[in-house]
């Protein structure tokens, strides 16, 4: 015996657990956005190769960063959809499958909240990045960024990283020092 139980919920709880599906319609609009995502990839990298003998070095970093920033992005999605799903709705029922994201196994929501940090972190750098390449043309006519632009984005990325520090010593916290050393009774 499993040790659970099939006993029937009662009507409220068993809906209010029933619930959890209506997630999926979300989940499913995401896998469209990754969809869209897949095709705006392709645009940029055909518009990389169509035009690399026009491009400059910097026009092709520039590009290259847009396409990372897709790639980036796009994970992210697949951490959302998966961890989010596999979280909230149902189990994927994955064991044993050799394309399972070592992760999987042991996500919940804050292992979740700490990847999607960590990948917020990753997309904001590369907008940065791009920033600090394209401010050469600071003030210039037609320039897209001032230098105000590039201090509130700075700021920005700063306060993502805090945050994320914040998600994660929360995170920590909130798990009992014997279940982080592997163990049930207490250190000396």
């Amino acid at each position: 015996m499993s040790g659970t139980s099939t006993m029937p919920l009662r009507p409220l709880p068993a809906l209010i657990f029933a619930s959890r599906w209506l997630q999926l319609p979300l989940y499913l609009g995401l896998i469209v956005a990754q969809a869209v995502y897949v095709v705006l990839f392709i645009k940029e990298l055909w518009h990389l190769v169509t035009n690399a003998t026009q491009f400059g070095e910097q026009d092709i970093m520039l590009v290259v960063l847009g396409l990372i920033d897709v790639v980036m992005i796009s994970n992210l999605l697949i951490m959302v959809i998966v961890g989010g799903y596999e979280t909230f709705v149902s189990r994927l029922r994955l064991q044993g499958h050799p394309d399972q994201p070592e992760w999987l196994g042991h996500v919940n929501a804050g292992i979740l909240k700490v990847k999607l940090a960590m990948a917020i972190i990753g997309i904001s750098s590369i907008h940065l990045l791009k920033t600090f390449i394209e401010a050469g043309a600071l003030g210039a006519p037609g320039g897209t960024y001032t230098e105000a632009g590039v201090m509130w984005q700075t700021i920005i990325h700063v306060t993502f990283i805090l945050s994320a520090i914040g998600i994660a010593y929360i995170d920590r916290m909130s798990v009992p020092l014997a279940a982080r050393h592997g163990s049930s009774a207490p250190r000396p």
